[in-house]
């Protein structure tokens, strides 16, 4: 195991590429609770930090003790993403036409709502964890806890341009959120089959 810059750079690289469906559905969240405290964005930040971290840790788990089954798994991936983030991003369409005619109407994202779309987000972040087999059991915490902390500045990000823009946006901002999840929820499905 080489400590060097590829070794850094491998696995921002990593923590960039596995953050951006957390960090749209952290767009669509602050878009959809533009009155979300500081607090709980700090708190989506996290719940998405944890989940890309844990999902390559147990791909790396699996490696090294049970490929065979998970390669039975894999398949299911983009079908579970779709099915969650579609259902998810359908509620916060119709809660968002339900929404237009109320004035001043803010949604508030629940920890169940947060942990599906944790679960969702990073899902297909398991089989990182066949890309970082190779890695010994502290190179492959070193990489996991980056990609967390790349995740959490770009979630983070997302939460707080969602919020300024959906204060201008009001209303629609949850309807743009939920077409966002949904189409999350396409891009990763469609993108595992082509």
């Amino acid at each position: 195991m080489n400590w060097d810059a590829a070794f850094f750079i491998k696995s921002l690289s990593l923590g960039i590429g596995l953050a951006m469906d957390a960090f749209s559905v952290s767009l669509a969240n602050g878009l959809s609770e533009p009155c979300m405290k500081k607090t709980k964005q700090a708190g989506v930040a996290a719940t998405f930090s944890f989940f890309q971290f844990a999902m390559p840790m147990i791909g790396w788990l699996v490696v090294h003790t049970a490929a065979s089954y998970f390669e039975v798994f894999q398949k299911f991936i983009p079908w579970i993403a779709l099915l969650l983030l579609g259902f998810i991003g359908g509620k916060m369409l119709l809660e968002g036409i339900k929404c237009k005619e109320e004035e001043g109407c803010c949604h508030k994202l629940t920890f169940g709502l947060l942990l599906a779309q944790g679960v969702a987000t990073s899902i297909d972040a398991l089989s990182v964890g066949f890309t970082i087999s190779e890695y010994n059991a502290a190179g492959a915490l070193v990489c996991g806890l980056l990609i967390a902390a790349v995740t959490f500045i770009l979630c983070f990000a997302g939460v707080f341009l969602g919020r300024k823009f959906g204060t201008k946006l009001a209303g629609k901002a949850s309807v743009l959120g939920g077409a966002i999840l949904i189409a999350i929820g396409l891009e990763i499905f469609i993108s595992n089959f082509i």
